[in-house]
């Protein structure tokens, strides 16, 4: 379903004539529609369908139920269409395609359901029909969406700028965003005629600008030489704001209604006479919906013209070098259905609006994203509420995610209005501290972080150990934390999709090179030397540190608590220190970085802040020896012992070097 505004400037590509000279009446009907003029052509239409008998003219009647309704579908009457077609496949009318246009007008409505029965049973006589299988796709996915949540974009009717009639395709003027224009066929547009194809007035260019306090003036119609009797509309400028390329109607009695692209230049607040731009020298061919890209290098457009894939696809040409340089931005984008209104946000990331892609009904609006190798685009739809059941088109961005569109969603008669967007930003985040085993706050930490979106950010860690980064959705990150005096920790995570606010946690606990590190939660068999399987994460952080800091060596030692003999205790805690060291041999770690040693209960635990924080009984500094353990309740002597009993790593040198 093509909007109006399509009809005035756009949708006014080529259009086939029907002939048929049953009638005087109903040939005028088929002039006026072979020229374009959707508007007039349906009112003899339903003239001549009223007169036809339902019992003697039904053949007749198809016909022109069909052709009443491709005035309809090409006016954005959903409703009205969907009833015409109904009408001409009661009366047998013989072509097929009147199931797929009844599917596009019954999806236009909103009636999904309705419209896949309609493609389906136009399948039946068309089974590869690509756009007849989108079309399925796009009523499925609008089913499916009712039960999905919508996108956080904000949309609202930006009332200021519209009129009773169709205001569409709104583009800021320069980068201060002060100005914007927009295409409008209100009745304050100039001339006195209404169109033959919209029987609204024929459209002008209107702009609008901010006063002072940063509001939106009431429209007024583009000074100068711009507005004339004929339809202009949908434009673009130059960055500079000094060219405007807009799209201009082609009218003629004795031929087919088309568009083209002109340009006007600006002196001050007034605008020059418009001037064909000459893309090529094909007449036949229809180019409108200009977009210059920011850099004020391509021009890119919508055109049927030869060498596409059907429909009006999305060209581009060099405005610096046109010679040669006209290209068609390929299937990727363009499909046998229509593309059109592109606007050219980055040299990677484009918009605009198509039938051809799945889609809610009618134009959906769609972002293009280039890859990093220039080679392919992959496209999006912009999902709800930026689409709709009706035509979605003509967007223009401003400041970061918001700015405005054209859609004629909710109106019966397919009028356009203008829509203001916004997409509040989705804050994730990645926050955490830069302890010490002992759980102080490293001095100097410095942590790093790098996705595979090519992102790569540093931050030194406060006074308090704290650390705050900001991510983007989806994505793999690697963060790295380190400090002088202090081995490198390494982790890894993504980041999800959900379009909420998020923090993630994370904490770094950093191992200090010139003192033992507590290795916690590695298990024995009691009175053994046998490693017990939920020691197996506290041993594969050993591997990770290990893996991460390659040109350190350690000593594993492990210690007792004051129990059972002094050679036993040395005995059982060497076979212990072994144990975790042919671990982590077996896991690929150099025999040649580790040594082991076993302690016993001659190296009683000091008491640190961070096990004070947890034993508030045992005073900070404390050695945990025999003599003070004695003098504890039995509970706390359990406890001072379970404390004692532990692995450590120190670390022995910074310098190895394997080869």
């Amino acid at each position: 379903m093509k909007s109006v505004s399509f009809k005035i400037l756009a949708l006014i590509f080529a259009v086939v004539a029907l002939v048929s000279c049953k009638t005087p009446k109903l040939t005028e009907a088929d002039e006026q529609m072979g020229r374009g003029e959707f508007f007039n052509a349906a009112k003899t239409y339903r003239s001549v369908y009223n007169k036809l008998s339902p019992k003697t003219d039904r053949e007749l009647r198809g016909e022109v139920a069909y052709k009443m309704a491709t005035c309809y579908r090409r006016l954005n009457q959903s409703a009205r269409a969907a009833a015409s077609y109904q009408n001409a496949i009661r009366y047998e009318y013989p072509d097929s395609t009147a199931f797929y246009y009844l599917g596009r007008s019954l999806q236009g409505e909103g009636k999904y359901p309705q419209a896949i029965d309609a493609y389906k049973t136009y399948l039946e006589w068309r089974p590869d029909d690509a756009l007849a299988k989108e079309g399925i796709r796009g009523c499925q996915k609008a089913i499916r969406s009712k039960n999905e949540p919508k996108t956080h974009y904000i949309v609202k009717n930006a009332k200021l700028f519209n009129s009773q009639r169709s205001d569409f395709a709104p583009m800021y003027l320069d980068k201060t965003l002060n100005t914007i224009y927009f295409t409008s066929s209100t009745e304050k547009a100039t001339g006195t005629n209404k169109s033959e194809i919209t029987g609204t007035k024929k459209s002008d260019i209107f702009f609008s600008t901010k006063n002072e306090r940063g509001e939106w003036q009431r429209p007024e119609p583009a000074g100068g030489e711009l507005n004339t009797e004929a339809d202009e509309g949908i434009v673009s400028f130059s960055p500079d704001g000094q060219t405007m390329y807009l799209t201009v109607a082609r009218r003629s009695e004795t031929s087919n209604t088309s568009v083209e692209i002109f340009t006007s230049q600006r002196s001050d607040a007034t605008w020059s006479a418009p001037q064909k731009y000459e893309i090529t020298a094909d007449t036949l061919s229809a180019y409108g919906h200009p977009a210059v890209s920011p850099d004020g290098v391509y021009l890119y457009f919508s055109s049927d013209m030869p060498g596409g894939f059907g429909g009006k696809d999305i060209w581009r040409i060099n405005l610096k070098s046109p010679v040669g340089s006209l290209e068609n931005l390929g299937e990727q984008i363009n499909t046998s259905g229509d593309e059109m209104f592109p606007y050219v946000r980055t040299d990677s990331l484009l918009y605009f609006s198509s039938d051809g892609h799945p889609g809610f009904g009618g134009l959906d609006l769609f972002r293009a994203k280039l890859n990093t190798t220039g080679q392919r685009w992959s496209v999006e739809n912009m999902g709800l509420p930026m689409n709709s059941s009706g035509d979605d088109f003509g967007i223009t961005y401003g400041e970061g995610e918001s700015g405005f569109f054209s859609s004629n969603r909710k109106d019966a008669r397919g009028y356009d209005s203008i829509y203001s967007f916004e997409l509040p930003e989705i804050l994730v985040t990645i926050s955490g501290y830069v302890l010490d085993k002992d759980e102080e706050p490293v001095p100097g930490a410095v942590i790093r972080i790098v996705g595979d979106d090519g992102s790569n950010q540093k931050e030194v860690a406060r006074d308090d150990g704290s650390f705050k980064f900001k991510l983007e959705r989806g994505v793999k990150y690697v963060m790295k934390a380190g400090a002088t005096g202090y081995l490198n920790v390494k982790q890894e995570f993504q980041s999800g999709m959900e379009e909420e606010n998020a923090d993630y946690g994370v904490d770094f606990i950093l191992a200090a090179i010139n003192k033992p590190q507590v290795v916690e939660n590695i298990f024995y068999d009691f009175d053994k030397a046998t490693l017990r399987p939920e020691s197996k994460e506290a041993l594969n952080e050993i591997i990770a540190t290990l893996n991460e800091n390659p040109n350190v060596t350690i000593e594993m030692g492990a210690h007792t608590d004051r129990k059972g003999s002094d050679e036993y205790n040395i005995n059982l805690s060497n076979r212990r220190a072994k144990s975790v060291v042919d671990y982590l041999i077996a896991a690929g770690i150099n025999p040649e970085r580790l040594t082991w040693k076993g302690y016993g209960e001659s190296v009683p635990k000091r008491v640190t802040k961070r096990i004070n924080r947890e034993f508030p009984q045992f005073p900070e500094d404390t050695v945990l020896d025999e003599a003070f353990i004695e003098t504890l309740s039995p509970e706390d002597q359990e406890a001072a012992d379970q404390i004692n009993r532990r692995t450590e790593f120190q670390v022995t040198s910074i310098d190895f070097n394997y080869y």
